[in-house]
């Protein structure tokens, strides 16, 4: 994809992050870890908050020149590690050839090299695509699961990637 635009998402942002937060709920419902019911619900000032963020986490959008948004990725410091939240990209822009997941995990590694020599994740045992998008991004499993609170029952996957060689 040319000219794509990866940007944070600030506090002006919450309705397109909101619509794009309904959408990832819709389209891949066991990749996150709230229903698409509960995240209709909240009100307003909810996604205000969330657009707004925090100081030690990254959420990051990917545009396309017309500015519709394309896909999202965030990055939290859990336990001091730091850890890729939030992964999605609209139908359309999927594939290795749009460009749209690499550009946004670039600047998510570039991220958390400031934070240390691992980027880590959990993903759905249930979801394929995801995992094998990982891994062709030098992700690996590292055998710790746990289980996945919503339906189905499952298990979410660790996996890391080293940043650093050493």
């Amino acid at each position: 994809m040319t000219e794509l635009r990866v940007r944070p998402i600030t506090e002006p942002d919450w309705a397109a992050w909101k619509a794009l937060r309904l959408e990832m709920l819709a389209d891949t419902p066991i990749a996150y870890l709230e229903t698409l019911a509960t995240a209709r619900a909240y009100p307003d000032s909810h996604w205000r908050r969330q657009a707004r963020g925090r100081g030690d986490a990254l959420r990051l959008v990917a545009e396309a020149p017309d500015g519709r948004w394309l896909g999202t990725m965030g990055g939290v410091l859990a336990g001091g590690t730091a850890t890729l939240v939030a992964v999605y990209v609209t139908p359309t822009a999927r594939g290795r050839r749009a460009g749209v997941t690499d550009a946004l995990l670039d600047r998510v590694e570039a991220w958390a090299l400031r934070h240390g020599d691992q980027l880590r994740l959990e993903v759905n045992e249930l979801n394929g695509r995801a995992i094998a998008a990982y891994e062709s991004r030098g992700f690996f499993r590292t055998g710790r699961t746990s289980p996945y609170p919503l339906e189905p029952p499952s298990l979410e996957l660790e996996m890391v990637k080293p940043l650093r060689v050493h």
